[in-house]
């Protein structure tokens, strides 16, 4: 067991003016009444400051305590056992700007607003000059997975009040000074799979590290990438305790983590740089801190991505959307032909996928008259896209679009979204520079945190699903602003001397002291747009894309359906970035497109489908080119997908078995479910011919059961093993052609 200290513990030198301006937080603007109807969980109220309070659930517990002037985390525990305690105060903000004036802020305890209940807790603090009541709520929303934490602060005054930021979470735990510990975190795919995308570090004596993510991952040579808005300490034992951290917003988020003189400590929240940052309550409003989920676990990290993702399933996700025992969907997408796809050859592959099993057509880009104006181009589909959409309802299939509908272009034609419009040019992120012209499917984007804008993507989306008869729209691009030079918008402006102006991946960025206070106010109005959509279109899939893999988080998770997980569409880059994300997302939710490739033998026309059949399946390929046996294969593992391997991927555990591929040697994924008693090994073998074998011990099995074994390929003899023997020993597969796969089948005889 771990020995921890104060969560909030100070050090020297933190609380001085320039580093904490440096360091807030932003907060969020939410309406008053949704905030009650949030926190309306059955509770009582207290009187004490000095009774320690107990939330949680099943998994987790967390005690929490009142002082007269700050609250605190008392303990966090995993299944009734203490893992980690604490005994400090939390940090609150202590200043804040009003009428351009620096006040400080005295918090005092407020009993009559705070609540305790076996699932939440809310211990409320005012300051009464300027008139401000602070929130500070724990909720666990499900009875297995993390707790929930948000800080919210409301404005009771009658002027508009500047804050510094508010840390969603600081920690501080006390270790033993030669207790080994570890740190892992994951990469996003963000254009093409990472080298590394999983890590596992150790954390010694004066460990430092420091994690970014954002609505649209740009990776530079000289800079980390980003990550997925989460890690997890332990142990080095797989099995010895560990705690973990995610942030359920898409927005800029940064996360870090420091070990010094036996104390482990962080943040967590929204980005502070580059600042300093603040941002604006006005009278009446209530913002709050993008929510973190906290939980303990014992250090596996399989086993704790398990219950992870079925905290994700329960609380994050679309409830309708898991209930539809097709999703995910066995779609065919039509970017293999890139913008040069037209009205008869959708049609000709929709005819072909239709045949094969799939169940639903994803026109991609290519169908627009011009950048901002979304629609049909009449030279390409002269009968419209409602009538293409008709056509893949004909054939049994749902019919889903590609858009960037946040980004203008140059287009005059009426209803297009042009940067020559008065009223488009106010809602841009930044002047378009002197002769500039949109790239072929890439504009400028606006600021969705502009009440205007948010309203007209709002109809637009709409519009655009209504008009089209869509069932799932994709959005693709810079959608959610990160960066804004504009006076007038909601956010603060921008900061001359410390703005920097620059192009990448043909878009126009504007990184200044507002950032972080720009990608607030748009990502919560984007989370509206998508929100909205599904409440007017109650069947309606929404794919998140952002240049694959730029924008996946927890936010998004409870704003869409799935992720574009990687750009990069080889059957290696798919399992790596799908490696990567399935320790963290339900698999379900993790597309993969696959392309065509080299297959010279079936065996590798097999590998190739496989490496995009781990979670969502999309095909960009026009099907109506391969040959009659490849359409023979591709017929039965789709029919595969769907019977077997698709509920596995919606419920069962998921196991990473083998090494994070490197399209050389060996890599391999378990599913399986202890409620059906079944499961599958994926094995891959990469390109290098030897070894022609290799033993996969796999995980989740009970060691005094005996299971049957069934190779799906015959690649060897159907058998029989315990589960002993198939944890401890391990599985061989043997496949001597490079670049080829098996299915193994695994099911408990009764």
């Amino acid at each position: 067991m771990l020995a921890h200290s104060p969560i909030g513990t100070r050090w020297p030198g933190h609380y001085d003016d320039d580093r904490m301006i440096a360091v807030i937080r932003r907060m969020v603007c939410i309406n008053m009444s949704a905030l009650l109807l949030a926190a309306s969980i059955p509770s009582i109220a207290f009187a004490a400051t000095s009774s320690p309070i107990t939330l949680g659930n099943a998994d987790n517990q967390i005690v929490v305590q009142a002082g007269d002037t700050e609250p605190r985390v008392v303990r966090l525990t995993r299944g009734g056992t203490e893992d980690w305690i604490g005994a400090g105060d939390a940090r609150l903000i202590y200043t804040a700007l009003v009428e351009g004036k620096t006040v400080a802020l005295h918090w005092r305890f407020d009993p009559d607003h705070s609540r305790a209940g076996k699932q939440e807790a809310t211990l409320a603090y005012v300051t009464r000059d300027p008139d401000l009541r602070l929130r500070w709520t724990w909720q666990a929303r499900s009875a297995h997975g993390p707790i929930e934490h948000t800080i919210f602060i409301e404005n009771r005054s009658g002027h508009e009040i500047e804050i510094p930021m508010q840390d969603s979470l600081d920690f501080a735990w006390k270790v033993d000074l030669h207790q080994p510990l570890q740190q892992s975190w994951i990469d996003k795919g963000a254009g093409e799979a990472p080298p590394v995308g999983t890590h596992l570090v150790p954390v010694p004596e004066g460990y430092v590290w420091r994690g970014e993510s954002g609505t649209f991952a740009h990776p530079h040579a000289r800079h980390p990438r980003e990550i997925i808005p989460y890690f997890l300490v332990r142990g080095a034992g797989v099995k010895t305790g560990a705690w973990y951290v995610g942030v359920e917003f898409s927005g800029r988020i940064a996360m870090t983590l420091q070990r010094r003189g036996g104390e482990l400590s962080g943040t967590v929240g929204l980005n502070p740089q580059p600042g300093p940052f603040r941002t604006r309550i006005e009278p009446g409003e209530t913002f709050a801190t993008p929510t973190v989920f906290l939980g303990a676990s014992n250090g596996d990290l399989d086993d704790t991505g398990n219950s992870l993702r079925r905290w994700v399933r329960a609380v994050l996700n679309d409830p309708a959307t898991l209930r539809d025992p097709h999703y995910p969907l066995v779609t065919n997408n039509s970017w293999g032909s890139a913008m040069a796809i037209d009205e008869s050859q959708a049609r000709r592959m929709i005819d072909d996928a239709s045949a094969l099993g799939f169940e639903m057509f994803h026109l991609d880009a290519g169908w627009f008259r011009a950048v901002g104006d979304w629609r049909a181009d009449p030279r390409k589909f002269p009968n419209g896209i409602a009538a293409l959409a008709d056509d893949a309802h004909r054939h049994g299939m749902k019919f889903g679009l590609w858009a960037a509908w946040s980004e203008a272009g140059d287009s005059n034609a009426e209803g297009a979204l042009s940067v020559a419009d008065p009223r488009v040019r106010d809602w841009l992120t930044t002047d378009p520079p002197p002769n500039w012209k949109p790239a072929e499917f890439k504009g400028i984007t606006i600021d969705l945190g502009v009440p205007a804008a948010q309203a007209w993507a709002t109809r637009e989306t709409d519009r655009i699903v209504s008009d089209y008869h869509l069932d799932m729209l994709e959005h693709d691009g810079y959608v959610v602003a990160e960066g804004c030079d504009r006076e007038d918008h909601p956010h603060l402006p921008i900061d001359p001397a410390k703005t920097h102006r620059y192009r990448d991946d043909d878009f126009l960025w504007i990184d200044s002291s507002n950032s972080t206070d720009v990608s607030l106010h748009a990502t919560r109005a984007y989370y509206a747009i998508q929100s909205g959509l599904k409440r007017r279109h109650p069947g309606l899939l929404r794919e998140i894309c952002n240049d694959g893999g730029r924008m996946v988080d927890f936010g998004s998770a409870a704003h869409g359906d799935y992720f574009s997980i990687v750009d990069a569409y080889d059957p290696v880059s798919n399992r790596k970035a799908f490696y990567d994300a399935s320790h963290v997302l339900p698999p379900a939710m993790l597309e993969t497109y696959v392309m065509a490739v080299p297959a010279p033998r079936i065996e590798n026309f097999r590998y190739m489908l496989r490496s995009g059949m781990l979670g969502w399946f999309t095909a960009m390929i026009d099907t109506s080119t391969w040959t009659r046996e490849q359409h023979a294969a591709a017929a039965r593992e789709i029919a595969f997908y769907k019977s077997t391997l698709r509920p596995l991927i919606r419920e069962a555990n998921l196991y990473h078995v083998g090494f994070r591929p490197d399209g050389k040697g060996w890599d391999g994924i378990e599913y399986f479910d202890a409620q059906r008693d079944a499961g599958v090994l994926y094995a891959f073998h990469g390109n290098d011919a030897q070894p022609a074998s290799h033993v996969f011990r796999l995980k989740g099995l009970r060691t005094g059961d005996r299971y049957t074994l069934h190779f799906r390929d015959g690649s060897s003899p159907d058998r029989r093993a315990s589960g002993a023997e198939l944890m401890h020993n391990g599985l061989a597969v043997s496949l001597p052609l490079p670049n080829s796969s098996e299915l193994v089948q695994i099911e408990r005889i009764r």
